[in-house]
């Protein structure tokens, strides 16, 4: 195996990526962070994906640290290397993973960001001047779905009766309603949204196309500035419906299971935000 074959190695990755229905935003990451990888590689005069060794990964992780990366940016980039190496074993390229004994650079993980009350409100405030940029927003804030999951609806995946999404992600039994103030949302977007007949996504552009991923955190960033809120990106609301969830009762289980969280760990990192909230004195209100 020579270098040539190193990037079709990847490429047949990234179709098997592709295969599970993964969201193009992690597509393109993956591809990024392994294409990097193997550029190191071949500074390293390592050409067969069999030579890499444990000290051939740490030495690719301590390079990124004298570049300037961080920890956190380190250990994604791991998680790259360690999934791409499962696919090469699964594959039978290799014969052992050699990044399961590379350890996580550890980093101290920041809490959580959540909208307060005031941000949320002038948020949606904002957002009423244009009703798909309002149903964008609404949906996010009132289900906690991904922004792939959300630029990826379709018109039929929707109940309108009672406006409830079905088969969101990898997940094709997983369902998540909406509540009154994101159907109304829905419904007024609804009458306006244009009639295409070349495709059934429920965001589209102007002229019908569908609304992509990037078009969304365009919008959403400008809202962001618009208003004055700042250090907040998509996910951050996403994080304001779990933490607004939790707050008023609803169980971590269930907040799992309705945002599509593999790990329980995952919503109740929340909760140590919350009780700060609380200690504040700080009140989220009703979303």
């Amino acid at each position: 195996m020579d270098s040539s074959l190193l990037p079709s190695l990847i490429s047949g990755f990234i179709k098997n990526l592709k295969n599970q229905g993964r969201s193009q935003f992690t597509i393109v990451a993956y591809k990024k962070d392994l294409e990097q990888f193997i550029g190191f590689l071949a500074s390293q005069q390592i050409s067969d994906i069999r030579d890499v060794k444990k000290e051939s990964i740490e030495a690719f992780i301590n390079n990124l640290f004298k570049k300037g990366y961080t920890k956190k940016s380190a250990s994604r980039k791991l998680n790259s290397i360690r999934t791409f190496f499962k696919y090469l074993r699964k594959e039978g390229v290799i014969s052992t993973n050699p990044s399961l004994d590379v350890s996580h650079p550890k980093y101290s993980q920041l809490p959580p960001r959540v909208l307060t009350k005031i941000e949320y409100r002038a948020l949606r405030d904002f957002a009423k001047e244009n009703k798909r940029t309002y149903a964008l927003i609404e949906i996010l804030l009132q289900t906690g779905i991904k922004i792939s999951e959300l630029a990826n609806i379709r018109l039929n995946d929707i109940n309108h009766d009672g406006l409830t999404i079905r088969g969101l992600g990898k997940n094709p039994n997983r369902t998540v309603d909406f509540n009154k103030a994101a159907q109304r949302a829905v419904k007024q977007y609804l009458k306006e949204r244009k009639i295409t007949n070349h495709n059934d996504f429920l965001f589209i552009t102007r002229t019908g196309n569908p609304l992509l991923i990037r078009n969304i955190r365009q919008i959403i960033a400008r809202c962001f500035h618009e208003v004055g809120i700042k250090n907040a990106t998509v996910n951050d609301l996403r994080n304001t419906f779990i933490a607004h969830q939790l707050k008023n009762g609803a169980s971590a289980e269930y907040i799992s299971r309705t945002v599509g969280y593999k790990r329980l760990s995952s919503t109740e990192r929340f909760l140590n935000t919350i009780q700060k909230q609380t200690n504040k004195k700080e009140k989220l209100g009703e979303l």
